[in-house]
């Protein structure tokens, strides 16, 4: 099954949205989640690109709101259930209070955080207990009630905040409060009430000496750690009763933390597989999600058994029983300390995934690996509909070129929408394998042509594959070897000699291809790749454009070089010696020269032209080249006049060749 062909600028768009995982992963800061955005826009990349980086970086926004006010509120539960714990630990009032306050001050992150109690004789409010206080002053003031910002809020019973207290009109300045306030250098002021029932009993404070504005949340928190307080006020009465109740609570706290966990959990899954899903994330990455969630290994398996994807687990072949009961009963089913779950789409098995690493999965984690079983069904149902689509898509092109179809521009702009461009030089293959039934080869050569940017399919009985390539017979050895290993089978390819360049000659390339199949197989060269210029003279009787010039080349070159460079005569000697049934005292004869000269003359053409020169079938191609560069030379194509004189003088009358 195919694969999808990346389009330009996808490497720029991945690294941009690893980098806002990475900024995700780091807790950065949220002003830095615009850098992935511009930096794809310095790149250049598409408007359709930068769109996606942009709307994917509002996503990674909104996670990382979602996840700052998830670890606020874990925060201000465990500092109210820690206010609970003391409460039940200790019986001196005074310590409690110390412990309230100076939690408030952590959890607010505030300089300075106190609490005053109101003193129904006198009338008024005093300070209690403070926490970051410097000033004695400040330590021992007293506000009447309406006074100030704290003789309001116990006044009115009701929370009052202000950004810059010496500056607000709102409350009623003293002398004795403004000096104290002014002494310890606080600005920005919360106060909410101590209330048992109806009743204010006091006021607990948060404060900083800057400016600033504080938010409803730290309204709420510091109110609900002020209810604390009034508890611990009123607890030699209720000592038994609070004693008791905190028990409850800590078992509630537990099963809300336990509860909170899974919820996180549930939510970062979610979150992060229906990314997944919304960005047609490739298998490898459900992989990786699923086992991240989980914290385990992850495989991934087609209804066959082959592995489609692996993220943190060794290869092992998923258990066809285990498969099997889970497809039957709906849910994973552990083997051996690995969970495997079925894949299902309705009735039809698509496969399975299996977890390891994970021997003790509790039922959380077990319901939410079933369900990213459902998430792989879909991915997998989307993968082979676009594969299907896709391959009948690149099919019909591949038959329309090998056609010889009208508007060849049409064909081209229909190639470049599959990310082909038939501008460049491409090479033309027939492939055959015996061994294995012709729709796996034809799949692992559509695999193959995705790679490197060609079209794969079957024309009539042909498997054909096309692809970029200046050197033919250097790409179909190669494709043969990678096929061949692709299919663990031997693979025949036969390519056409030279590359195509544009959508005409196809038809003609695929014929010669076809015929250089015929000839390998015929020659017994099978699991091999060749053009016909490397079969020889086979080769050149086949080919279309038979190029007789190369052919001496190819067989002939470093003999015709060495003569040429040295002024020596080694190819009339070895055209003489072929001429003469191979025999040396006749060549000698012939020639000349001494016997022991021709020895000499044979044994240097032998290290020219190898040491298998001398074999029938090797003889035969030096034979059939001689002779076509003896024509050529007395044609006045190529060698010299008088060579042509002695080659006639030697082997008589010279014959035409076909």
């Amino acid at each position: 099954m195919a694969t999808t062909a990346k389009s330009p600028g996808d490497g720029e768009a991945w690294t941009a949205l690893r980098r806002l995982l990475d900024l995700l992963a780091q807790g950065a800061p949220a002003e830095h989640f615009a850098r992935p955005a511009d930096a794809a826009r310095q790149a250049g990349l598409t408007a359709a690109r930068t769109q996606e980086i942009a709307e994917a970086t509002e996503v990674a926004l909104a996670i990382r709101r979602t996840l700052s006010q998830h670890r606020r509120r874990e925060a201000e539960l465990a500092a109210l259930f820690d206010t609970a714990g003391d409460l039940a630990a200790l019986r001196d009032l005074d310590a409690v209070l110390r412990a309230i306050v100076h939690r408030a001050k952590l959890l607010l992150g505030t300089d300075v955080t106190y609490l005053s109690l109101n003193d129904d004789e006198a009338g008024d409010t005093y300070m209690r207990v403070t926490d970051g206080s410097g000033s004695a002053a400040f330590q021992q003031v007293r506000l009447g009630m309406g006074e100030g910002l704290g003789g309001l809020v116990a006044e009115t019973a009701r929370p009052y905040t202000t950004g810059d207290y010496r500056d607000d009109p709102r409350f009623k300045h003293t002398a004795t409060i403004d000096s104290a306030v002014a002494e310890e250098g606080l600005r920005a002021i919360l106060g909410v009430p101590l209330r048992l029932g109806t009743r204010v009993i006091g006021v607990l404070y948060a404060a900083d000496r800057t400016a600033r504005t504080f938010t409803p949340d730290e309204v709420a928190l510091l109110a609900s750690l002020a209810d604390h307080a009034a508890i611990a006020i009123d607890s030699a009465r209720l000592l038994e009763e609070t004693r008791t109740a905190l028990v409850d609570l800590n078992a509630a706290s537990q099963t809300i933390e336990a509860h909170s966990r899974a919820m996180r959990r549930a939510e970062d899954a979610h979150d992060r597989l229906t990314d997944l899903v919304l960005r047609g994330a490739g298998i490898t990455e459900v992989a990786t999600a699923i086992g991240a969630v989980l914290q385990g290994g992850m495989l991934i398996h087609d209804a066959d058994g082959t592995e489609l994807a692996r993220a943190g687990a060794d290869p092992q072949a998923p258990p066809p029983q285990a498969v099997a009961a889970s497809r039957a009963g709906g849910r994973a089913v552990p083997v051996r300390g690995t969970w495997v779950c079925a894949v299902l789409a309705g009735h039809e098995l698509l496969g399975s995934i299996a977890l390891t690493g994970r021997p003790d999965l509790d039922d959380a984690d077990r319901r939410l690996f079933e369900r990213a079983s459902v998430v792989t069904a879909l991915l997998l149902l989307l993968r082979r509909s676009v594969a299907e689509t896709e391959d009948r898509v690149r099919g019909e092109l591949l038959g329309d070129l090998l056609t010889r179809a009208a508007d060849p521009a049409g064909l081209s702009a229909r190639a470049r929408r599959l990310g082909v461009n038939l501008a460049r030089p491409h090479a033309v293959f027939v492939l055959h394998a015996d061994a294995i039934p012709r729709p796996r080869l034809l799949a692992a050569a559509a695999r193959t042509a995705q790679a490197r940017q060609g079209l794969a399919g079957q024309h009539h009985d042909d498997v054909v594959l096309i692809c970029p390539s200046d050197t033919p017979s250097t790409c179909a050895a190669s494709l043969a070897a990678e096929l061949g290993q692709a299919v663990a089978a031997p693979v025949t390819v036969g390519a056409a000699g030279r590359p195509v360049t544009g959508p005409p000659d196809f038809a003609e390339a695929h014929a010669e291809a076809r015929r250089c199949l015929a000839a390998l197989q015929a020659l017994g060269h099978r699991g091999t790749g060749a053009a016909l210029a490397d079969l020889g003279f086979v080769g050149l009787l086949l080919g279309d454009q038979t190029d007789l010039g190369g052919y001496v080349r190819q067989t002939l070159g470093p003999l015709l070089d060495y003569d040429a460079k040295r002024g020596t005569d080694l190819t009339h000697t070895l055209r003489t010696y072929f001429a003469l049934g191979m025999s040396q005292a006749k060549t000698r004869a012939a020639l000349h020269v001494h016997v022991n000269t021709v020895v000499q003359r044979l044994d240097r053409i032998g290290r020219l032209l190898g040491p298998d020169w001398h074999l029938p079938e090797r003889a035969l191609e030096l034979q059939l080249a001689l002779r076509i560069h003896q024509v050529s030379a007395v044609g006045g194509s190529g060698g010299d006049g008088n060579q042509s004189v002695r080659d006639r003088e030697t082997t008589g009358k010279v014959r035409p060749t076909r």
